[in-house]
This record gives structure tokens, C-alpha cells and sequence, in this order.
């Protein structure tokens, strides 16, 4: 499936309903989880399981499915919104597993970790447990975070490498009340990362 395909159907991918800010309850863009999803898919990171942590209304699990990924769980500790999630698979027609867990909860192996996790801007290092889960339960990681967060990502992540990243836009609809703008587009970097040894993949 074409990038442009896929993003006009993850726009049919309903949102939340009460976003928490202490949660930066951001609904990852469609334009820019299709992105993401297309770069692991022609790496060929979404054959196997596929996790997404932090899934919120299940926007990148949801993609990973539908370009063919063998299983999906997508894990959050928000009941309301996995509720979402799960309305937004049925209506989309592909098969995810939701379940409601904190990510520092999360066991069990995944080939590829999709994430787009809270980039701290409310509670400083949220990100933080996101990076250590998936360094423990995923071989490749998929991440999306301020930029100007290099540094301290490939220092975080050790042993574990950051093999690809690019800086891209994120596109914010004006969501809570100190939102100055309709749309307010923040520069992003996505990482790719493995495990040291798995580098060459």
C-alpha cells in the first residue's frame, strides 16, 4: 500500500474524546503515522508481532495491521481511549489486541516497537519509561520525539543503536486551552533503533 493510501485511511481513525494533558494526549497525524509506518514497512520491520506503546486511540497500531503485520498489541493505561482504539480497528476491519497497562507493565517480545510517546513538555523525562520498555521488549524500535533530542536518546538507549532518524513536521490541532493556533506544527525527529547486535537489519 502507497504512503498517500494509507494516510487518507488512518484519517478515519477517531481521536480522543477528553485528551489529558498530564498524559500529552496528542493524536499522533495520519499524514505523519503513515510516515513512520511506510519507513519500517520498507525496512521490513512489520512482517512479525508489532508493539505500540502508548497507543492511545490505536492510530499506529491500526496502520501496522493494515500493511500486514502479523500481530499487533497496543498497550495504554487509559481505559477510555483503548475503548476508542477498539471501535476504530472494528471500523477499520483489522484484528489488534488492546490491552490497558501502564508501559512500565508491558512484558512479552516484540520484533518491532511503533511509539509516539509523551515528548515531556509537562512532566519532564515521560519519555523516559517508553524508551526503557522498549529497549526490553523489542528487537527494532520506531520513535517519534522533539527535535533536538539525539543526544540524549542515543545516550539513553545504550548498548542499543540509533541505525536511521530524520527530522519531519507534526502537525498539532489545537487540542487544550493554552493552544494559540488552529494547527500549530512542531518539528519532530523519528528514530529507528536496534539492538547493537542487530544493527545490519
Amino acid at each position: 500500500m502507497k504512503q498517500r493510501k494509507l494516510e487518507i485511511l488512518l484519517e478515519k481513525v477517531r481521536s480522543f474524546d477528553s485528551p489529558d494533558v498530564t498524559l500529552e494526549q496528542y493524536s499522533t497525524p495520519a499524514v505523519l503515522a503513515a510516515e513512520l509506518l511506510h519507513f519500517a514497512f520498507m525496512k521490513g520491520d512489520l512482517d512479525d508481532t508489532v508493539y505500540d506503546l502508548g497507543c492511545g486511540t490505536g492510530m499506529l497500531a491500526i496502520g501496522a495491521k493494515v500493511l500486514g503485520a502479523k500481530r499487533v498489541v497496543g498497550f495504554d493505561s487509559d481505559p477510555a481511549a483503548l475503548d476508542i482504539a477498539r471501535e476504530n480497528a472494528e471500523k477499520l476491519g483489522v484484528e489488534v489486541e488492546f490491552e490497558c497497562l501502564d508501559v512500565r507493565q508491558v512484558r512479552g517480545h516484540a520484533h518491532t516497537v511503533v511509539m509516539n510517546p509523551p515528548f515531556g513538555a509537562q512532566v519532564k523525562g515521560s519519555d523516559r519509561p517508553f524508551l526503557s520498555t522498549a529497549m526490553k521488549v523489542g528487537d527494532v524500535t520506531y520513535s517519534i520525539h522533539n527535535s533536538g533530542s539525539l543526544a540524549f536518546v542515543k545516550k539513553f538507549i545504550e548498548p542499543a543503536v540509533i541505525t536511521e532518524w530524520y527530522n519531519t513536521g507534526f502537525p498539532i490541532k489545537r487540542t487544550f486551552k493554552f493552544h494559540k493556533k488552529d494547527v500549530e506544527r512542531i518539528e519532530v525527529e523519528i528514530y529507528r533503533i536496534t539492538k547493537e547486535n542487530d544493527q545490519d537489519n
